[in-house]
């Protein structure tokens, strides 16, 4: 709660001088106790209890926080911060597989539950079930559970349109990122919130922790690069949750035409950066655990190349290979699974890497890159035209190919890294 402090105007009688000590010891507490202490605006304003906090730097964004809570819970636990949202209106919602609750229920199943009125859900990359390979086209269908129907967003149809948002009086988004660029997720929230504010829709945020914390690392995305698996003008780790990452699109006006969303923000309790933060379900099919969360943004770069991050093992985006690289000890055989229905080098030995031990990493690291390329006998092959999507730059396989060694690499981020932070800075709503 902010007090304002009144301070009441005195005149001083010349006798006073003789105290002259005392005098000004009143005057500069006077002083200290009538200035307001300045205000961050990483912090939004609380003005309320659950506590509605206005950041003005993000635009039409309103955030709802719980300020009594002592333990962790997720914007979709908070339910009781956000029900008054939803009575009498009809409700869209944005899920898959990583919607789920503390005691493991899934969001949709406990709305139903509670009563609010779902019309639709709508699905990302991967389907409602996230089952689906990356890149696979999903029809619509329906939830068996639920009987809801379910619209597909992604494919030919990415952005929500206005005949699948009839009948829709708000949206719920709660889908769990993994802070890096091209992870998709981010890329559906800017096409749902866009068709939101054409639609003239809200939309409420569920946020969930960012498992990747505040790494900030990478090249920054140069605009002629722009594609679904890179927005927007940022590195490749952009440590923000999603809900802060929602802030940034409205208040950077990314949108098209520059317009902006309505958005109410239901942030995590009890929640600071530094927290580690497991995810107790595959976010993507191929993201299976803790491990191959914080090595994805480092291995994705091969998806861009010759060489495979795994897919069609059990230890996806935690080993990486291929049987242009020389024989070593370590091998695997990728073979067809759930989210690799034909996986790269099907039945064929690749030679690589295991990484799944190593030391949790807090950076983008392009050491394995730089070996598998320096290692890789026909490096005309090495690279194929997915990379530099991935990069968001042509910077970054030039100065591979140039061998340049990784930290003159990292160096050459640095003045685009220290604009990004600067710009971020604002739309925080969790402290670093």
């Amino acid at each position: 709660m902010i007090h304002n402090l009144n301070v009441t105007k005195k005149c001083f009688p010349l006798t006073v001088r003789k105290h002259s000590k005392y005098f000004i010891l009143l005057v500069f507490c006077v002083f200290i106790f009538s200035c307001k202490p300045a205000q961050a605006v990483t912090h939004p304003v609380i003005i309320g209890n659950p506590v509605i906090a206005k950041n003005s730097d993000a635009g039409k964004v309103t955030v709802i926080l719980n300020p009594n809570a002592v333990k962790f819970a997720t914007g979709s636990d908070n339910f009781e911060s956000f029900s008054y949202l939803l009575e009498n209106k009809r409700v869209g919602i944005v899920t898959n597989q990583s919607g789920l609750l503390a005691d493991q229920s899934h969001i949709v199943d406990f709305l139903v539950q509670k009563n609010v009125n779902l019309v639709k859900i709508f699905a990302p990359e991967h389907g409602f079930r996230g089952t689906a390979d990356a890149g696979e086209n999903i029809a619509d269908g329906k939830d068996i559970a639920t009987g809801l129907p379910i619209i597909s967003i992604y494919g030919d149809n990415k952005k929500p349109t206005p005949q699948q948002l009839e009948g829709v009086d708000m949206i719920l988004f709660d889908l769990q990122d993994v802070g890096a660029r091209f992870f998709t997720y981010i890329s559906t929230l800017h096409y749902v919130m866009e068709a939101c504010a054409e639609n003239s829709i809200p939309i409420v945020i569920l946020d969930r922790p960012n498992p990747n914390g505040s790494i900030v690392d990478g090249p920054v995305l140069e605009p002629e690069y722009t594609s679904f698996v890179g927005m927007h003008q940022i590195p490749v780790l952009h440590g923000m949750t999603i809900g802060e990452y929602a802030q940034m699109i409205n208040g950077e006006k990314w949108l098209k035409n520059g317009i902006q969303c309505d958005i109410k923000v239901v942030a995590c309790s009890a929640y600071t950066r530094d927290m580690p933060y497991s995810i107790s379900v595959k976010p993507s099919p191929n993201l299976p655990n803790d491990m191959a969360i914080n090595l994805y943004a480092s291995l994705c770069f091969f998806e861009g190349t010759n060489v495979s991050v795994g897919r069609g093992t059990d230890k996806q985006f935690q080993i990486f290979g291929s049987p242009y690289l020389p024989n070593v000890d370590y091998c695997f055989v990728p073979k067809p699974n759930v989210g690799a229905k034909d996986p790269q080098y099907k039945g064929q030995p690749c030679f690589g890497e295991d990484l799944s031990g190593i030391p949790k990493i807090e950076r983008l690291e392009l050491k394995w890159l730089i070996q598998a390329y320096n290692e890789t006998e026909d490096k005309s092959k090495f690279f194929n035209s997915y990379f530099t999507k991935l990069a968001g730059t042509k910077k970054l396989r030039e100065q591979i190919e140039a061998g340049m060694t990784a930290s003159q690499i990292r160096a050459s981020w640095e003045t685009g890294l220290i604009e990004f932070k600067e710009k971020r800075r604002k739309y925080l709503i969790y402290a670093e």
